[in-house]
């Protein structure tokens, strides 16, 4: 199943598409609708002039794997990990899929294509198979980071917790639909060239491995995030350093999910 979060004339809803329609589920919106432990049918309402918005604007928790594909791992310089490298953000840091990216002049921001997993049931201290079973969907994201500040300290949180910051959406894929453990690309481009493309068959943690760990020290519940990180080919890695510009138009695309299309603007 493909699910979202749709605008229309009257607000918006959580929907299901079916036949290249959308319909509605019993939700204000998509996380809504998880945290509510419906399950998702084709019986609602049709939508007319659906369009699909940021599909998950109110989760509990967004936690990110960093340094999870090999050539990322390497292009850093770094030994591959023996457990994830995670951090935070806030629901404020969400972006939906075709809105601007709207930051301050003068920062060194970075794009990073990522696959993101949405949780379906309450997982806590989960073994790797009910984390599995625990999965509700798949979704793009671009974890944009700003460098300059990422970079100030060892912990890099004020980099990457931008309010409106990370792209999101548009739909999120079912697990009978998606299977990233046989290999999803994730890809990148910047103003049309690729910058990044990688299969999730080369995660160092996959999406169970990430949810299962998580679940040991925090619960996760219906609607979190978890970010599984991104593949080589970043900005700042690069020689000369590269970093975005005002104009400049980001497309993050997971094949069998959809493309993110951001144009980065600077303001102030």
């Amino acid at each position: 199943m493909h699910l979202a979060t749709v605008a229309h004339a009257a607000g918006t809803s959580a929907a299901v598409l079916d036949g290249g329609e959308w319909r509605a589920l019993p939700a204000a919106d998509l996380s809504a609708f998880l945290a509510s432990g419906a399950v998702a049918d084709t019986t609602g309402e049709v939508i007319a002039g659906a369009v699909p918005v940021l599909p998950l604007p109110a989760p509990g928790k967004v936690i990110c794997c960093g340094l999870n594909y090999a050539d990322h791992i390497r292009e850093t310089g770094r030994e591959l990990p023996a457990h994830p490298t995670l951090f935070t953000k806030y629901a404020d840091t969400l972006l939906g899929p075709t809105a601007d990216l709207v930051l301050p002049k003068g920062l060194e921001v970075d794009w990073e294509a990522e696959l993101a997993v949405v949780v379906g049931t309450t997982l806590r201290r989960a073994d790797r198979a009910t984390a599995l079973a625990g999965i509700a969907g798949y979704t793009v994201a671009n974890d944009i980071s700003v460098r300059d500040w990422q970079y100030r300290t060892l912990e890099w949180f004020q980099g990457k917790a931008w309010d409106a910051s990370t792209p999101l959406g548009p739909v999120v894929v079912t697990p009978d639909e998606l299977d990233p453990a046989a290999g999803v690309e994730v890809i990148c481009r910047v103003n049309g060239e690729q910058v990044q493309r990688d299969s999730t068959r080369t995660l160092v943690f996959d999406a169970a491995d990430l949810l299962a760990y998580i679940s040991t020290f925090t619960v996760l519940r219906p609607g979190d995030l978890v970010l599984t990180g991104t593949p080589g080919g970043v900005g700042v890695a690069r020689e000369p350093k590269r970093f975005l510009a005002h104009g400049d138009v980001v497309e993050t695309e997971i094949p069998g999910i959809g493309t993110l299309r951001t144009t980065v603007r600077f303001d102030g």
